[in-house]
This record gives C-alpha cells, sequence and structure tokens, in this order.
C-alpha cells in the first residue's frame, strides 16, 4: 500500500471508525438519497435493507458471506456439483505467482470483499501488481465501507478457481435472484461486468421489467433453459433468511453458483424510478423484533 492510500485509510478510519453502526448508515444513507433513513419505521427497499445490516446478524451471514465457507452450506443444501471447481486456496498473496496457477484460465479473488482478477493466459500477467493489490485487500475489512456485519469477523484469504466461460468463450451472464422472504421477487442478469456494466431485470416469468436499479438497463436477456432448476435452487438457499440476493452462472449447460449477498450495494443502489424503491420495500416483509 503506498503512502498516499495509507493516509486516506487512516483518515477514513479516524473519521468513521467509532461512530455506531446505526449513525453511520443514517450519515450515508442521507448523503446517498437526500433525505433521512427511518429505522424506526423502514419502508422502501433500501431502507428495510439498512434495518436488517443493524438488526438481522447471525453466525451463519458470516459463513455465508465468505466466498469459501459458503461452499461447504452450499454443497449441503443443493450438492457439490453446483460450486465453482476450485484450485487452491491461500492466506499469502506470493502464492499467486505464474508457477502456482495451472494452464487454463482462472479467477483469483479474495473472500470476503470485491477485489477480483481475470487470468486467462497466465503468461501475460504482472504479478507482483497482483500481489499488492491482493495484499491490500488482505488488510482491508469490508465491514467499515457499509458497515455489513457479516464481513467483520470473516478471515481473510484468496482464492483460485477456475474461470467459467460462455460458449463464446467470454465471461458468462450472472444472473442474480432477488429472494425476500423465502419468495423470489425478480432476477437480476448483469452483462459487461468488466467493461461497461449493465443490468436487465425480470419477473420470475421472464418478463422483462421497466426499472433500473444502481446501473443502466442492458439489452434483452434470452431465457435461460435452466431457468427453473435455477428459481429451485435459488428457493432452496433462500428458505434460511429474510433476504438474500442468489449468484448464479450457466457454463457448458451446467448451473454453478456465484455467491450469496445480504445487503445488494450496501443498501444504497438508486433505483430507477425511484418510486419503485417504495414498491418493492412493501414486498419485503421485515420481523418485528432484532434478530441478532
Amino acid at each position: 500500500m503506498n503512502i498516499k492510500s495509507y493516509m486516506k485509510k487512516i483518515k477514513y478510519y479516524l473519521r468513521y471508525l467509532f461512530i455506531t453502526d446505526d449513525k453511520y448508515v443514517s450519515y450515508k444513507f442521507k448523503k446517498y438519497f437526500g433525505y433521512k433513513l427511518d429505522l424506526d419505521n423502514p419502508k422502501t427497499l433500501n431502507e428495510k435493507i439498512q434495518w436488517l445490516k443493524i438488526n438481522d446478524r447471525s453466525n451463519l451471514h458470516t459463513i455465508c458471506a465468505d466466498k469459501f465457507l459458503v461452499r461447504d452450506y452450499v454443497k449441503d443444501k443443493i450438492g457439490e456439483k453446483y460450486l465453482i471447481p476450485l484450485v487452491f486456496e491461500t492466506f499469502n498473496a506470493i502464492d499467486i505467482n505464474k508457477e502456482a496457477l495451472p494452464a487454463y484460465p482462472v479467477v483469483v479473488k479474495v473472500n470476503h470483499s470485491r477485489g477480483v482478477f481475470l487470468i486467462k493466459n497466465k503468461q501475460d500477467i504482472n504479478y507482483k501488481e497482483i500481489q499488492n493489490k491482493l495484499k491490500d485487500e488482505l488488510n482491508n475489512n469490508f465491514y467499515y465501507r457499509t458497515r455489513e456485519w457479516q464481513y467483520k469477523n470473516i478471515r481473510p484469504r484468496i482464492l483460485v478457481e477456475k474461470m467459467l466461460l460462455d460458449d463464446k468463450n467470454e465471461i458468462p451472464y450472472d444472473y442474480k435472484f432477488i429472494c425476500m422472504n423465502g419468495e423470489i421477487k425478480f432476477i437480476q442478469v448483469d452483462m459487461d461486468r468488466f467493461l461497461e456494466h449493465k443490468k436487465s431485470l425480470y419477473n420470475i416469468y421472464w418478463e422483462k421489467q421497466t426499472f433500473g436499479w444502481n446501473y443502466p438497463i442492458g439489452d434483452d436477456v434470452k431465457k435461460p433453459k435452466m431457468l427453473n432448476k435455477m428459481l429451485e435452487l435459488a428457493k432452496t438457499l433462500a428458505k434460511d433468511f429474510i433476504f438474500v440476493r442468489v449468484d448464479f452462472y450457466i457454463s457448458n449447460n451446467q448451473i454453478f453458483f456465484g455467491e450469496l449477498t445480504f445487503h445488494p450495494a450496501g443498501g444504497f443502489g438508486k433505483f430507477d424510478p425511484f418510486s419503485i424503491d417504495k414498491v418493492l420495500g412493501d414486498k419485503l416483509q421485515l420481523p418485528k423484533k432484532v434478530l441478532h
């Protein structure tokens, strides 16, 4: 980490580290949306996601937010065949080098944050640069960025997975199932994630929705042949949670699990039009008591 990044990190922590979670998310919410967050009577989906961040916490959330530990949870719930093949995992960034990586394309990522590196050809990689970025990520606690409690106690590590590719040898669509109270309310399809990130939204009957969420609306996406199976798997994985996003990929006519996300965009994702935030908020029923 260079001195400029280090000082910026220190300044950030000194400013926000000792603020309680509810005050922090309230401050950030007002900054993002321009109106006061009501944690006592949340109405919009983003408000309810903030409520869940503060009030719905368990060790299971931590396990399932850990991209390594969640593999055992998924294996138990729906089966090992849906897991992306894991090449190896490590706690040391220096282990990501040309000798250690296989000849086939891989994805290198951390288990507790958003750092992702796509390596299609291991001969053309600046390993020192990747190692330095991974070291920075390993030293970051993602909890402090958005106060998502589930990340606070994850032990950071690096995962190397086989890269999934579609029939055009590109990164496949990311199918994200938004589940509320165990039911799938809509499906988000992410495309061009590493270029010009866009999202197309569908209901469970694969009718395209007219609203956007946090990114520009993408092109029409053909209904996947395995949609019904993904719907079934998503509902199984969502049963234990009030609100969760369940992600899948399709590669070589096979479904693969991506991740579980409890607070998409940290609860700061803007809807277009804004009114949809309230419409979707009405669909999510919160418990009457705090769940710690």
